[in-house]
């Protein structure tokens, strides 16, 4: 099985990219746990929350596929950097549960974009200075990415090629 985990700042087409990639190579698709939760909440959260968060998308992670490619529309950086960005610092399990996270590939999505207005986004003049936080994170962390920018087409077709090559060599 390939586990691909998509991932980058809010508003930079993750969620399109993650189903149109599921759907298109007949993979399971697995939704940002976070949005459920904080639309249950009205968008008001603690920094307390965002561990129940992470918990949620591990477990979310961990099911049982009918199809050989999970992809995840979101991973345990996006917590890393959210709560660090958003509170400051990052609580050790977050940090443990990053660590022991298992992606065969990253897409990291660049906010080249527009903007989609959701009340449960926080940042739109600073999708940039995110973007670049991922980008090394995912560079000093050594982890398999891909840069994935431009229009939707090019976007999942670049996506496409990068999977059907984990295929031959995984």
């Amino acid at each position: 099985m390939i586990r691909i985990a998509i991932t980058g700042p809010e508003s930079s087409g993750k969620t399109t990219l993650a189903e149109q990639i599921a759907s298109k190579l007949n993979g399971t698709f697995v939704p940002e746990f976070a949005r459920n939760y904080l639309l249950e909440r009205n968008g008001i959260y603690s920094y307390n929350d965002l561990e129940v968060i992470a918990i949620g998308q591990v477990n979310s992670c961990e099911i049982t596929l009918s199809s050989n490619l999970l992809v995840s529309d979101t991973e345990l950086l996006v917590m890393k950097i959210w709560s660090e960005f958003k509170f400051g610092k990052c609580s050790d399990s977050i940090l443990k549960l990053l660590e022991n996270q298992t992606f065969d590939h990253y897409f990291l999505c660049r906010p080249d974009i527009p903007w989609e207005e959701d009340p449960l986004r926080e940042h739109p003049e600073q999708r940039e200075e995110l973007y670049t936080l991922y980008f090394k994170e995912l560079t000093n962390r050594k982890l398999p990415f891909t840069v994935i920018e431009g229009e939707q087409s090019e976007r999942l077709k670049k996506c496409e090629a990068v999977i059907n090559s984990l295929k031959t060599t995984l």
